[in-house]
């Protein structure tokens, strides 16, 4: 009697061995699940900068308004008979641009 119950216990162990640590158990299958929580996340996180970039595009396309609010802020650019003001804190370097050239004054 004592032979079989050890038996029995061995085989469940064997049943069991692939169960918890075989190629579809449950510890892998924990694994994959973290895996995917974090692929989903990222999924997310690149939904909300594809679609922002396709608005930026799509205004880009559409407008004058996004160009010119990139020429003003990206490059500097002002419109004819507009003054530009660059407001400095205390201890801040200003960014070192160029002085737009008349394109009137004579060469």
């Amino acid at each position: 009697m004592r032979l079989i119950t050890l038996a029995l216990a061995a085989l469940l162990l064997l049943i069991q061995f692939p169960l918890w640590l075989g190629k579809g158990g449950w510890l892998r299958v924990a694994d994959m699940e973290a895996q995917v929580a974090v692929a989903n996340k990222k999924n997310v996180e690149l939904k909300a900068r594809n679609a922002k970039l396709e608005s930026e595009v799509r205004d880009l396309k559409d407008g004058t308004g996004a160009v010119e609010e990139r020429a003003r802020y990206e490059l500097g650019m002002v419109k004819q008979n507009e003054i530009f003001v660059q407001i400095v804190r205390k201890g801040q370097t200003p960014p070192l641009q160029e002085t737009p050239v008349d394109a009137a004054a004579p060469h």
